[in-house]
């Protein structure tokens, strides 16, 4: 009995020098309540079923991977990214090619994904006013937006020219499936630019972040904000007295990418495929109102009727937007960044 023990507890010794022996994922994200949403609902449920131990860490996005690669002391192995900076960040050559044969993307919706950035949420662009002044029916539309006769008042207006464009247009009266044939062109990016130049009065802050836009609402210091829908909802969880509409919203994802030589590399590739299942992808709007980029976690019971009225990527809410074109952001955000820059400094 004494040898059975003996054996027992040798074994148990040698697990755990194993266990402690693996290595470590370190995945970076945005910090906040974001952050912290990802952490409750797809870091630490995945880390405990698989075994594979994690370090969260935050960072400043794509300059910080670029740093790490360019010097070849690359220390994170997942990033968390916005779309379009995932898209550059692949054509400068940062990330991995992610292995569609170990991450299951079959039940994603078409385009949530791509060779180098598996989608983890998705969020809306959309116009947030203050109900204080317009009440629940405030504008409908980017033209309302735009409309200072019809909805006076100050204005928030993104201070990057990432969505910022689209809903100029859309103001100005292009169709969304025209917008991006339309900004094909330098005259179609300043036609965009010529329509925010005249809202430029009535633009009281041009934001910087997810965190200011949020505030502004929360503080009424403007009547109006673009903005992205899981902040609004935060703010008003606060207090904020805010609503938004999901009608022409931009539809836009965040997601999860590799750093060209990250140290665990195919340990990184197992964990994204564990995040990437329904099972935990509808337990992120628990936390943060952002949608699955998963269609399965709408059927797995989780997310009632009630709660998937308020994600983007909901059939009903997603059927109301643009979706946001990658392609064109590879082909004209600088030139189109430069322009925008100018107006802002007139």
């Amino acid at each position: 009995m004494k040898s059975i023990t003996s054996l027992a507890v040798v074994a148990a010794f040698a697990a755990s020098a194993v266990h402690a022996n693996d290595p470590t994922l370190t995945i970076a994200s945005w910090g906040g309540s974001y952050q912290e949403a990802q952490s409750k609902a797809l870091f630490q449920p995945a880390s405990q079923n698989t075994g594979i131990s994690i370090k969260e860490e935050t960072y400043g996005g794509m300059s910080d991977v670029r740093l790490q690669v360019s010097t070849g002391q690359v220390t994170l192995d997942i990033v968390v990214s916005g779309s379009g900076s995932a898209s550059r960040a692949a054509a400068e050559g940062l990330l991995e090619e992610l292995d569609y044969s170990v991450i299951d993307v079959s039940s994603f919706y078409p385009g949530l994904y791509s060779d180098h950035c598996v989608g983890g949420d998705v969020f809306s662009t959309v116009y947030a006013w203050n109900t204080d002044k317009f009440g629940e029916s405030g504008p409908q539309s980017w033209a309302d937006f735009f409309d200072v006769e019809k909805f006076p008042g100050t204005r928030a207006y993104r201070g990057k020219v990432a969505g910022a464009l689209e809903p100029a247009l859309m103001a100005d009266g292009v169709a969304p499936e025209d917008v991006y044939a339309v900004l094909d062109s330098e005259e179609g990016i300043e036609r965009a630019i010529n329509k925010i130049r005249e809202l430029k009065p009535n633009i009281a802050v041009f934001w910087t972040s997810g965190a200011q836009q949020a505030q502004l609402m929360k503080d009424a210091e403007v009547d109006m904000t673009t903005g992205w829908n899981g902040r609004f909802d935060n703010a008003k969880a606060d207090g904020a007295k805010v609503a938004y509409s999901f009608n022409q919203a931009l539809l836009d994802y965040d997601c999860f990418a590799i750093p060209k030589g990250a140290p665990n590399k195919d340990l990184a590739m197992k964990f994204l495929a564990e995040i990437s299942k329904p099972e935990y992808q509808d337990d992120l709007p628990k936390y943060i109102t952002y949608g699955p980029t998963n269609k399965a976690a709408y059927e797995t019971g989780v997310i009632d009727a009630a709660t998937a009225a308020g994600l983007p990527s909901s059939p009903e809410n997603a059927a109301m937007q643009l979706p946001i074109s990658l392609e064109w952001y590879a082909k004209w955000e600088t030139t189109a960044a430069e322009m925008y820059q100018e107006m802002l400094t007139e």
